[in-house]
This record gives structure tokens, sequence and C-alpha cells, in this order.
């Protein structure tokens, strides 16, 4: 819900619209208004700084005979006597708790503890936050609607101002709860620029692209977008030069060689892969093939040249971590470069990290500062089960299917008992390129391939009907079958598939030859990932391939 209120800055009845609209999908009622309460303060929020005028301008928006304009209006008489918060929070519970309003964190005395927090917290986002999390109940969502408004309504002043750190420890670190993989690891600084483009998009303004769209550009105040720097007294900090900002990774050389690195999660992270409560669905976001570029400048005051490079971690033989470096160059001080490096095979293995070393010339305090890194392109990769074993590989993949298990021999042996489902991984980089695998299929109504997969009903497929027919089809918002061909289907007998895209344009073969040669004009998909589709039985293939084309 918060998204709303953030992708209309002062417009609170457009907010309330679009949460109104969101939360139906899911729930009624109460639930709605209350929906509609948040946006509406959070969208106000970006103009008025006082709670009790945003209050009044949310309420204004839901009808005055609901339970929630009651809730409110108790919760805000409450607080004017009371100033314990615990005393108010006793009066939330005996007239608006669980007892009385049963189920699974039923949204009506969760958002009484919203409205609590907001007015007992008294601006502070420390005391606010230590309210509604001690308060119990939903605290998760809780605290994160509370966190948002306050955010909006003060500015990182208002967080910074307090004497915790709130940001270093996460240090920008996000992870989208998504069918589409590759855009599940991400951070502040990229998920803020997303949601002030579509805001700009709902206000008919261009979008923002920060040095010239780098997937990181470190452009506003504290941001480090999930570095984290490596060895003794290494530090990282967000500087501002020359009117731009970028990553300075600092530390004090004790003898000439010394170095020090930082870097960011491109997969699931070491300390999230048995992360409790919920699973993270997550691919790559960096791939074999890709082309990646960064811009660094060494630090005025370092006492010799530095010597730097970039390197990437995955996940090898039992999920070890393994190191892969790539060209060095050697910058004198204050001098700067551009890092070109094309990322090598990793024989299946998916990428975890990407980061920079620097290596300093002689003893003294070093600094080097990266201005931008960036990468684009489809993968150049085969994804097939690793040599050295390992369960990163499988979690690499999009899992949507109704049985994927690892007892089989089969690198992939994927069953969907009703409808149509896919595994998938990739990321919306991949344009143009060509995917491939060899399958059979023991038993379904279809299956097939899949590229530009941007989620589980996004996606072109090139699939084999067990009616004996081939077709061509993309699913978003519904199925629609591009070209079809008669093509018998032999269950159990092997079939190279292969599904080229190039702009609008689709080619789809089938053993060698080419059964289809179709432009999508309405609507093509722009990018995503490869996947295998299963529809009402089970798929089998050893390995997927994918490579670029011009």
């Amino acid at each position: 819900i918060d998204g709303w209120g953030m992708v209309c800055p002062g417009d609170p009845e457009k907010a309330a619209d679009f949460a109104r609209r969101a939360a139906s999908v899911s729930h009624d009622g109460e639930a709605i208004y209350g929906a509609q309460v948040v946006a509406a303060m959070e969208a106000q929020a970006f103009l008025e700084s006082d709670i009790n005028r945003l209050l009044d301008t949310a309420v204004g928006l839901i009808p005055a005979d609901s339970t929630i304009r009651r809730l409110i209006d108790d919760v805000r008489g409450w607080h004017a006597a009371e100033p314990d918060w615990r005393q108010t929070r006793e009066k939330i519970a005996a007239n608006y708790g669980y007892d009385k309003y049963v189920g699974a964190c039923h949204m009506v005395p969760n958002h009484a503890l919203i409205v609590h927090a907001l007015l007992h917290g008294e601006d502070d986002f420390r005391r606010s936050l230590t309210i509604v999390n001690t308060c119990g109940w939903d605290t998760d969502c809780n605290s994160g609607n509370v966190g948002c408004l306050l955010g909006i309504k003060n500015g990182l002043a208002g967080i910074d101002g307090s004497p915790y750190d709130w940001r270093g420890p996460v240090a920008d670190r996000l992870y989208l709860a998504t069918a589409d993989g590759g855009r599940a690891i991400s951070d502040a600084l990229r998920e803020t620029y997303e949601v002030v483009n579509i805001g700009r998009a709902l206000a008919g303004e261009a979008p923002v692209a920060p040095k010239g769209g780098a997937r990181f550009h470190f452009s506003l105040p504290g941001s480090v977008q999930g570095f984290r720097a490596e060895g003794d007294g290494a530090k990282l900090a967000n500087v501002e030069r020359g009117g731009e900002r970028a990553l300075e990774l600092s530390f004090a050389a004790t003898t000439a060689g010394a170095s020090a690195r930082a870097a960011t999660p491109t997969f699931i992270p070491e300390e999230a892969i048995a992360m409790p409560g919920y699973t993270l669905l997550a691919s790559p976001t960096l791939y074999p093939g890709q082309d990646v570029s960064a811009r660094l400048m060494a630090g005025t005051g370092n006492p010799a040249s530095v010597a730097c490079r970039l390197f990437l971690r995955f996940y090898g033989d039992d999920d070890k971590l393994e190191t892969v470096t790539g060209p060095e160059a050697t910058l004198a001080p204050g001098a700067a470069t551009e890092l070109a490096w094309r990322v090598p095979d990793t024989a299946g293995n998916p990428i975890a990290e990407i980061g920079l070393e620097a290596t300093a010339g002689a003893a003294g305090p070093v600094s080097v500062l990266l201005d931008r890194l960036a990468w684009s392109g489809a993968a150049e990769a085969t994804f097939a089960r690793p040599a050295g074993g390992g369960a990163m590989w499988r979690r690499a993949w999009v899992d949507g299917v109704d049985l994927w298990q690892a007892r089989w021999p089969q690198t992939y042996r994927i069953v969907q008992n009703e409808g149509c489902a896919l595994i998938s991984q990739g990321t919306a980089d991949w344009v143009d390129y060509r995917a491939e695998a060899t399958v059979s299929v023991p038993l379904a109504s279809e299956a097939g391939i899949a590229v530009r997969v941007g989620g589980q009903r996004r996606w072109y497929g090139l699939l084999l009907g067990a009616d004996g027919t081939a077709r061509l089809v993309k699913t978003s918002d519904g199925r629609r079958v591009l070209a079809e061909a008669p093509f018998p289907l032999t269950f159990d007998r092997p079939y190279a598939l292969a599904l080229e895209v190039a702009g609008d344009r689709l080619r789809g073969a089938i053993d060698g030859k080419r059964l289809f040669n179709v432009a999508d004009i309405e609507s093509p998909l722009p990018g995503g990932g490869v996947g295998l589709v299963v529809a009402d039985g089970c798929l089998i293939s050893e390995a997927v391939s994918v490579r670029q084309v011009a």
C-alpha cells in the first residue's frame, strides 16, 4: 500500500483510489478503507507535516460510518486524554483486539496500532517504531507503514537524527517478493528510482536515470546500494565530488600490497539462504557473457598508485563461494579509469556477488571512488546440474510448478498436476537471445520452453501439444497464440527446441527445423529470462542454454 502513496505525491485522492483498486484484489470492506487511509496519509505527507492534519485528510476519503473511521476517532481521543502509550494500547486491545476481530492478522486491530504509534511517537522515528513493535500483533507490516510515512514526512534527517544507526547495518539491501526472479535482489536506491519514475509517468514526465542508467550510481545521500567493506579497517562512505556522488572505499595500508574489497549481492547471500519465515525466491542479477563496466577514481591523497580490479564470487562446489577476478588497472593519485569485463563462464554455478578490490602501492591512507557500475546484454550460459554438487543452482530458478524434486537423476523433471506453470531464471536485461533445450514429455497437455519471462503470467513460449499441434504463444494478461502448426507429439521422445527472440521477432524451431517466424507487433514483451513450461503433466530436460543474438 505504501507504494500508492509514494507514486502520488501531494494527491491523496489518487493514492486512495489506487489503494482501493489494489486492496480489492484480495480484500473488501474495512480492509480497503484502512489501505486508503495509509495511502492518502503518505501521499499528503509530501506536503503536510502534522500527523493530525494528515489523519483529517485521510478520514475524509472513507465512509463516516465505517469501523476504521470510528477506530481512528477513538485512538485520537485516547491519545489526547492519556500521554502513556501503554494505556492507549490497552484500550485498543479492549475495544479492537484480536478476540473481537479474529483471523490471521486481522487488519482492524493492526490499523489501530499504526495510528496509535504515529500519535504517541511524537514525530520521533525511533520512538514510533519502538511503540508499534512493542505493541505486538503484525509487527512487520505495522512498523513498515509507520516507518514509511515518517520517512516521507521527515526525510533522511528524521531517520539519521536518531542515536541509532538505522541504515548502516542494512546497507540498502532489499529483497523483492516477486515471481520475476531477476528483480528480487535489489537495493533501496534502485527501488527509490523505480518508485520515482512510476510517479513521473503518472504525472506525464520523463523518467530519470542517473549516470546513463547505471545499476549502481550512488546518487542519493548515504546510499551504498548493498556494498559492504572487507578487510582490516576498510570503510565505505557515500561522498560528493564535483556535484555528483560516488561510493568511497578507504583503508589504511600498513604496507605496499595491502588490499581491501567491497562487494554487493547479485544473488541470495549466504546469510539469507536459510531465511526464516519466508523462502526467498530469486534469480541472479548477473550472468556469464554479460558485459560489466565501471568507472573508478583514485583518491587525490593516496601515497602512491593503487591497483584496482573487479571481482565476482559464485556458488561453486558444494555451494562454497569461489572468486574470479577481472582485468586490473593501476591508478595514480587523482586519476580515473573505465574498467570493462565480460563475465566468464561459471559452469552453471550462480554468481553471488560482484565487487571492487583495491591494492595499495605504498603504506598510508588509500581511497578509491566507485562512480558507477553497470552491466548489459543477455547471458551466454548453459544451465545444467553443476559437476561439483550443491543446491544453489536450483535456487537460481523461480519454481512455480507443483513438483521439482532433487532425487531424480534428470536435471529438470518438473510436474504440474493441473494447469500451466513454469520454472524460470534470468532478468529483464535479457532482450535479444536464443534459448535451447532438449525436452521429453512423459505425459502433458503442453510442454516446452519460454523466453522473456517476467513472471508466471508473462512470457513467450514454444510449446508441444498433446493434440498434435506446436504453438508459439504469448502469455500476458491472458494467452494469445501467435502461430501454430501441425506437429505430432510422441511421449518420452526427446525434442530439440529452440526459440529466438530479437526485437519484436520470434523464431521457433524443433529438431533443427524452423516452424515459426513471426512478429509480435502488439505490445511485445520487452525482456526477461528463460523458462521450462509444463501443463497438466511432466517435462524432462538435462540443460537449458542461452546465447546472445545480434
